[in-house]
């Protein structure tokens, strides 16, 4: 049962920690860091804009840090805010014409990134891999949550 968790741990760890060194390099482009990546692809799936509560779930990340990028992503030009500009909480962001590029370019880096990744892996491989990936995502979200058994 060692083995597995270390193994497990192991792969967890260098899988992120090689994600966001490419993550950063890419954004750095950008004037950005890595973690901006994600604000990017998130808000490229909603071209009509997106609010910073769906926002924050859909990148798994708290109010502060969601209230922190925008500010920054707004400061470089990439993005809009419209509706209500005094509460973050209301109205939409919205990539601009320069943060739509940047998206699209993010978007393509993160492709072939994956595709290479995952190049030794079969078709039927990948899709069990994506699988098992969510299953333990949903399974260890659930147990921070609720703590493990007694």
């Amino acid at each position: 049962m060692v083995d597995r968790f270390e193994r497990f741990s192991y792969a967890i760890s260098e899988i992120s920690r090689h994600w966001h060194k490419l993550a950063t390099e890419e954004m750095e482009k950008y004037g950005l860091k890595g973690p901006h990546s994600v604000y990017l692809l998130t808000m490229h799936r909603y071209p009509e804009g997106i609010t910073a509560p769906k926002l924050g779930e859909l990148c798994g990340k708290d109010k502060a840090d969601v209230s922190r990028m925008m500010s920054i992503l707004e400061k470089k030009g990439l993005v809009t805010k419209e509706g209500i500009h005094q509460n973050l909480y209301r109205g939409v962001f919205k990539l601009t014409g320069e943060g739509k590029d940047a998206a699209e370019h993010v978007r393509k880096r993160v492709s072939l990134a994956v595709e290479i990744a995952g190049k030794d892996l079969t078709d039927e491989k990948r899709e069990i891999f994506y699988e098992a990936l969510e299953s333990i995502t949903l399974n260890l979200r659930q147990l921070s949550k609720e703590g493990l058994p007694k």
